[in-house]
């Protein structure tokens, strides 16, 4: 009888997406420091580009249409940028907080996933902060006669003025969801399921008001550069002034929103999601039992026989 070596395309169950996320959380960790920075770059970029598609969908929307449906619409259109980075190939912080299940399982050393944490959060920031200055460049914050960069302003002022627990309270679930996102991409087997997985934990965290500390290295930088720089007809555009948003600054960037987020990633991805997971599925005592070959019977009831190799007893 020819052997079926035909490749199941049936999604892979909750045990086996844990043993992946661990095999992934290896791979990462030992990655070369350029190859890791790089990819970090590149992911910074990519949720910036879900970033700038958002506030672009959203601009000139208040008043026009119900809160509930402007933040579904800005959601949907920001799971580009996670999609960006899954199936384009990057490394992103915030899915990086699930290197914990190898970790846990002594497979990634506690040096090693500092390191990827440090170099991956530093190449998000690069990137982010090079899309900024790209995007302020081209001036597109004037467009809709100045209904993207009046909306830019707005989403990035409110953030910087959430309290320090509320930001990582924020961050928490927001992050908790994008690693489920990561989490289910784990069980695909075609680029239609990954795109699929992702789209509805990340529009639920963007239309929620949470906070990710990589999607903010562009919405508060953003809206700081135009701040600082946009020309006085931006301004008549929009009937306001620098002074109208006294609270966004540098400082209040860093430490009153940055900084609490991304602690609350942290302990979103890390505990909420790596953490469980590697609990029901991969500490020791979850590994499933050797069975006796006197208790291995088929559906007939019968023990199957086994023949020993050369040499074997």
């Amino acid at each position: 009888m020819a052997l079926n070596t035909a490749q199941s395309f049936d999604a892979l169950l909750p045990p086996d997406m844990a043993a992946k996320a661990s095999q992934l959380g290896v791979k990462k960790a030992n990655m070369d420091r350029l190859t890791m920075f790089g990819l970090s770059v590149l992911a910074g970029a990519f949720i910036s580009l879900g970033a700038i598609f958002s506030t672009t969908v959203v601009a000139g929307a208040a008043g026009a249409l119900p809160y509930g449906v402007i933040r579904l619409l800005a959601g949907l259109v920001f799971s580009l940028g996670l999609i960006l980075v899954i199936v384009g190939g990057a490394e992103l912080f915030t899915g990086n907080t699930l290197i914990v299940m190898a970790w846990a399982s002594a497979k990634v050393t506690t040096a090693k996933l500092i390191r990827n944490w440090i170099i991956v959060y530093l190449g998000n920031f690069v990137g982010a902060i090079l899309t900024v200055i790209i995007m302020f460049l081209s001036g597109q914050f004037a467009f809709g006669n100045g209904a993207v960069g009046a909306a830019a302003l707005a989403t990035a002022h409110a953030k910087v003025q959430l309290g320090f627990t509320q930001a990582v309270a924020l961050g928490i679930m927001c992050n908790a969801l994008v690693c489920l996102a990561v989490w289910l991409t784990y069980s695909a087997r075609t680029t239609t399921d990954r795109i699929l997985a992702i789209v509805p934990p990340i529009t639920a965290f963007v239309a929620a008001g949470f906070e990710h500390s990589i999607a903010n290295m562009y919405f508060i930088p953003i809206a700081l550069f135009i701040k600082a720089w946009a020309p006085a007809t931006f301004w008549a555009l929009i009937d306001k002034t620098p002074a109208d948003f006294g609270a966004l600054t540098w400082n209040n960037f860093f430490v009153v929103n940055l900084l609490p987020v991304t602690i609350g990633n942290i302990i979103g991805g890390a505990v909420l999601v790596g953490a469980v997971y590697w609990l029901i599925y991969l500490r020791p005592a979850a590994a499933p039992p050797a069975v006796p070959l006197e208790d291995r019977r088929n559906d007939s009831g019968v023990t199957p026989t086994t023949h020993a190799a050369p040499g074997e007893v």
